[in-house]
Order: C-alpha cells, then sequence, then structure tokens
C-alpha cells in the first residue's frame, strides 16, 4: 500500500476535521481544495471517489474514506504513536472515546447544527423552516448539557487527562454553533479556547482555507 495521503476538500467544519487531524498526527499529505455546492464535487472523477459527492474525502494509499469522524479513527488507528493518540487502542478509554464521538456527530452536528445549515444557510435549496431552525438551537442546548457537566470539574479535555478525537469533534462543533449565533456558557469558551491554541489546529484552518 501506498504512503501517499491526499485530502479533498476544504472550507467547512467537516472538512476541517480531517485536516486537524492529520496535523494532530504530524503527518504529510496533499490537498485538493474543492468546496461544497461549487459544482466541484459532482464532477466524475470525484464522484468515481464519493458517490455521495461530500467532502471531505481521505486517499490513503489503497483506501478511500469518507465521512469526517471515519477518517479521525482511521487516522488514529494506522498512525498513532503511543505519545501521540487521538483514540485508545482498546479497553474501557477506547469505548468512552467513540462513545462521545458518536454523541457529537449524531446529537450535535447531524441533529442539530446541520439542520441550521440547510433551512437557515441554504433555504434556496432545502427550504425556509424558522421552527425547525429554532428547535435545533434548543436541541442543541440542551444536548451540551453533557458537555457542562464533564468540564464542570474544570479539566482541560473532554474525557480527562489527555486530548482526544471527541475535542477535536467537539471544537468544530463549537465553532460551527459560534458561526450559527448559538449562545454558549463561559465554561464552554474557556475550553475551546484553549483547544483551538493547538498548533495543530493553526496549521489545519490554513490548509482549511478556501483559495483566494
Amino acid at each position: 500500500m501506498s504512503d501517499q495521503r491526499i485530502l479533498w476538500g476544504v472550507g467547512t467544519p467537516r472538512t476541517l476535521r480531517a485536516h486537524w487531524a492529520l496535523h494532530e498526527l504530524d503527518l504529510t499529505y496533499e490537498t485538493r481544495p474543492i468546496q461544497s455546492r461549487t459544482g466541484e464535487t459532482q464532477t466524475a472523477q470525484f464522484t468515481a471517489l464519493n458517490q455521495r459527492q461530500k467532502i471531505p474525502v481521505l486517499q490513503d494509499g489503497d483506501l478511500t474514506l469518507t465521512e469526517s469522524a471515519a477518517i479521525v479513527v482511521h487516522l488514529s488507528d494506522r498512525y498513532a504513536s503511543d505519545a501521540n493518540r487521538l483514540i485508545p487502542v482498546a479497553g474501557t478509554q477506547r469505548a468512552q472515546v467513540l462513545e462521545a464521538c458518536f454523541f457529537i456527530i449524531s446529537e450535535l452536528d447531524a441533529t442539530a447544527l446541520y439542520v441550521i445549515r440547510r433551512h437557515e444557510g441554504l433555504p434556496q435549496i432545502y427550504g425556509e423552516a424558522p421552527a425547525a431552525n429554532e428547535a435545533a438551537r434548543v436541541y442543541f442546548g440542551k444536548q451540551m448539557r453533557t458537555v457542562e457537566q464533564l468540564l464542570g470539574d474544570g479539566r482541560a479535555f473532554l474525557l480527562g487527562g489527555d486530548f482526544t478525537a471527541a475535542d477535536l469533534l467537539l471544537s468544530t462543533c463549537i465553532g460551527w454553533a459560534r458561526f450559527c449565533r448559538i449562545d454558549l456558557s463561559e465554561r464552554v469558551q474557556a475550553y475551546n479556547k484553549a483547544i483551538v491554541a493547538r498548533p495543530a489546529h493553526a496549521a489545519a484552518t490554513r490548509r482549511n482555507e478556501i483559495p483566494t
């Protein structure tokens, strides 16, 4: 299997996750800076990689992988070292990190933030739905209570002692929520301020920028 890595996609919280994981693990890669809803995901070349025509897509040698959280898990499982790991190898800690990741992706991202993205950010495609938008904002706040409880003891990272994929995914959702003008507690904002100060986040943000 080739060691070449190519990441398709820039400009969204979901593409940022993949860039961020690559930088956290100090991996080299090429970027294909295509964007959503520009027609670039609908070309024959890209559709051959991902029939769903969504970004990000990671080509890692002979493996082509879609879905931002799956990309993060794969990169950690394949390339992490004992000193630098986004997801534990096995046991209770791995289960807890994966549980947090699935919660973040399903309850914060898909069920709340993406509803707002569709109906508030892209009403010309998905239609206006102010009631759905408001319900999504309320739901996001309700689900964030879990996060608030975990951070209540002053911990630096969501699950305790180390930065994990859960922090990476959560931080992108917090950033997305801020963009959507969702109120966030001071505790959550302080937590995220420290997370985004990581050098890998700054490097990933630069790689995730839309070309001008």
